[in-house]
């Protein structure tokens, strides 16, 4: 027989702190296994071209 654990249903409600530029982002993955998110391409890879830095062009960089 299978316990009800409280605590994990408690845990599937509450959501992950994001940053504040990505409020309410969400992303599913559909019957057919296909990718939808909340948001555009675009802006996805705007942010993170802003916050993250590409480890591939630091080391061609250093190269240089």
């Amino acid at each position: 027989m299978a316990k009800n654990n409280p605590k994990k249903e408690d845990s599937k409600a509450e959501k992950p702190g994001v940053h504040k530029d990505l409020e309410g982002f969400e992303i599913k993955i559909n019957e057919f296994g296909e990718v939808t998110t909340s948001f555009d391409v675009d802006r996805v890879n705007e942010f993170l071209n802003k916050n993250l830095e590409d480890k591939k062009l630091k080391s061609r960089d250093e190269e240089e």
